[in-house]
């Protein structure tokens, strides 16, 4: 099984003293080639600071994020599913989860980076500032991501369960994978009906996340997957074709 989950605009700083970025430590190795081109752009947008901040949308405070990418082949690394932070990531605290949890999470748990692609959970990469939709000069990320990830996707014979926003599915989609899901986070009202959630749709994400990793389960289907939640007490159902539903009351 593998969870797919998106990354988080804010990342935790500092990382384990004498390391750095090394892409032969990461995981995914046929994302080298775009991996490579994308890093290239980043450090050579980064030496001109008004333009980086256009590019990645930064306002006056966030000069800090164009040191980041400044600094992004010499800054230490941290595992990535302790670098993002955010809602789901808190809600998640991986951090907090026994040595035994943490093993299971870096064979089963991946994060889709705009800068590194396909991530596995225990992956060293350092922080930086890099978005779905920023605008590097002459290089276009889903350009780049959609098509390699779309097959290392496709190409997987594991069930996924993908909590990406939508905006990460558009770069990379695993529309030819029969055995990918899509999860939403709905609400369910008094009266019975069902609504799209924002902030809560990422704590119920990361929620679900620990519950699986916690678990310890390889569901090798999606009803595995269902039978599991329904005897943990976890509101997960079948969607639309393709997809679950995951209902927060």
């Amino acid at each position: 099984m593998l969870i797919l989950l998106p990354p988080s605009e804010t990342k935790r700083d500092g990382g384990v003293e004498g390391s750095r970025l090394d892409l032969s430590l990461l995981g995914f190795a046929a994302l080298g080639k775009p991996r490579r081109t994308v890093i290239a752009a980043l450090r050579k947008l980064a030496k001109n600071q008004k333009a980086m901040a256009a590019a990645l949308h930064l306002g006056p405070t966030q000069h800090v994020e164009v040191l980041r990418n400044r600094e992004l082949v010499s800054s230490p690394t941290l595992s990535a599913v302790d670098r993002y932070t955010g809602v789901l990531y808190d809600a998640l605290d991986a951090r907090s989860l026994s040595a035994g949890t943490r093993h299971f999470a870096c064979r089963h748990l991946v994060i889709h980076s705009a800068l590194f692609g396909l991530l596995r959970a225990g992956d060293p990469i350092p922080a930086y500032r890099l978005s779905h939709d920023s605008r590097l000069p002459e290089l276009h990320l889903k350009r780049v991501w959609a098509g390699p990830i779309a097959d290392i996707l496709d190409a997987s014979a594991e069930l996924v369960l993908d909590l990406r926003s939508e905006a990460y599915v558009g770069l990379g989609p695993s529309a030819g994978a029969s055995h990918s899901y899509y999860l939403r986070v709905m609400s369910e009202g008094a009266d019975g009906v069902r609504r799209a959630l924002n902030h809560f749709n990422k704590k119920g994400k990361g929620e679900l996340v620990r519950a699986i990793l916690n678990a310890g389960i390889d569901h090798q289907d999606v009803e595995s997957l269902l039978a599991w939640a329904l005897a943990s007490g976890i509101p997960l159902v079948r969607g639309a074709e393709r997809e679950l539903v995951l209902v927060v009351r």
